[in-house]
């Protein structure tokens, strides 16, 4: 095996399944991460059925499903609620399985690292990269901790603002604002609510994602009004939410009044990268939102993170020489990360001016059908 040993920067989705799956495959890994403890950020995520069928690869499916909640397909009417737009069913990609999930992510978060310490990679949190030199026969990394060590690849899985595209790329790749806003806040579950229920505004799109049985999250993402600005205080931060909300009736009416704490609602600017084929130089590698981070228009950002350590492991195991890997993993990625990331943004920039001659349901259903295909 060409590729023995790896360095995984970054414990987020991307890094940790990228942890297991190459451990799986008989690798040695090294997995840094720079917070000094485990974070979930974040309310819930929508898993798919690639993605359930990439985690069922990695062992870890029935858990997710165990610990989330299935999402069969997908309802969306016009702001008021009084208009059905679209009734679809997702297809289901592992026997015995859901459709699609949802989960919040301090468990998804708790189940993978769980696997990740499991599976027997050395794991250290509170470090950094501090130095990455390259030679044709390894890359030689400094730590933070004062550690040095060489390896055959490293893997860059730490982000949407990844240092490490910064240091290889450079810094004109780096992630845009689509001129959006994503807002969430997690509350009581809708009685039956067993699909994603979505609500097409003047601005923007409002719903509902099922996580647990006893939890949901009410989402939105939208054009930030004119007169208003991008970034906002924690402070105040439910009141601004449900006054965004005004436009929307039906069941999204009545959850709006429970949406009362700052503390509980997550707001951030949308952004998003794709990085040019291919992702990497020489034998550092970016995967993840740090190569292709996407809009969370199609539920498919963890999705195509977690793809990405199942391909990575896959290709490794073929046993060829270290550029054939990753040629081989670009030519299974890039393409189809190209069309989540792209037919995302479509759907944002319909959201943002509806002169546009496009179907954001129709958009959603192409990057669906496009992420089910087989690895």
């Amino acid at each position: 095996m060409s590729v023995r040993r790896v360095l995984v920067v970054g414990g987020g989705i991307g890094g940790l399944s990228a942890t297991i799956a190459l451990r799986r495959a008989g690798v040695e890994v090294d997995l840094i991460e720079k917070n000094s403890e485990w974070t979930g950020y974040g309310v819930g995520i929508i898993q798919p059925g690639n993605a359930l069928r990439a985690l069922d690869g990695l062992g870890l499916a029935q858990e997710c499903a165990a610990q989330g909640h299935p999402i069969l397909g997908t309802r969306s009417w016009t702001a008021d609620g009084a208009t059905l737009l679209q009734d679809n069913d997702f297809p289901a990609a592992v026997p015995g399985l859901p459709p699609s999930n949802g989960i919040t992510r301090r468990r998804l978060h708790d189940i993978l690292v769980a696997a990740a310490e499991d599976s027997g990679a050395d794991i250290r949190t509170g470090v950094t990269a501090s130095a990455v030199e390259q030679s044709a026969a390894e890359v030689r990394v400094g730590f933070s901790d004062g550690r040095r060590r060489g390896y055959d690849l490293v893997v860059g899985a730490d982000g949407l603002y990844s240092r490490l595209r910064d240091e290889i790329f450079g810094t004109h790749h780096r992630a845009k604002f689509t001129g959006q806003v994503a807002w969430r806040v997690n509350l009581p579950r809708i009685p039956g609510l067993d699909r994603l229920w979505m609500y097409r505004g003047s601005r923007g799109t409002a719903g509902f994602v099922p996580l647990a049985p006893d939890l949901m999250y009410l989402l939105t993402i939208e054009k930030v009004p004119d007169s208003a600005p991008v970034r906002l205080p924690r402070k105040g931060l439910a009141a601004v939410y449900r006054e965004r909300l005004a436009e929307y009736g039906g069941p999204v009416a009545h959850h709006r009044e429970l949406v009362r704490d700052d503390a509980e609602v997550l707001y951030r600017p949308v952004d998003n990268v794709l990085l040019p084929a291919p992702w990497y130089r020489g034998r550092v590698l970016l995967i993840g939102d740090a190569a292709h981070g996407t809009s969370p228009h199609c539920g498919q950002g963890g999705a195509q993170a977690i793809e990405d350590g199942v391909v990575l492991a896959e290709e490794i195991a073929k046993q060829l020489p270290v550029e054939q890997v990753l040629d081989g993993f670009m030519r299974r990625r890039f393409e189809r990360c190209k069309t989540v990331v792209e037919g995302s943004e479509r759907i944002g920039r319909w959201e943002q001016d509806h002169s546009l001659d496009i179907d954001p349901d129709a958009a959603a259903f192409e990057v669906t059908m496009a992420a089910m295909a087989p690895l």
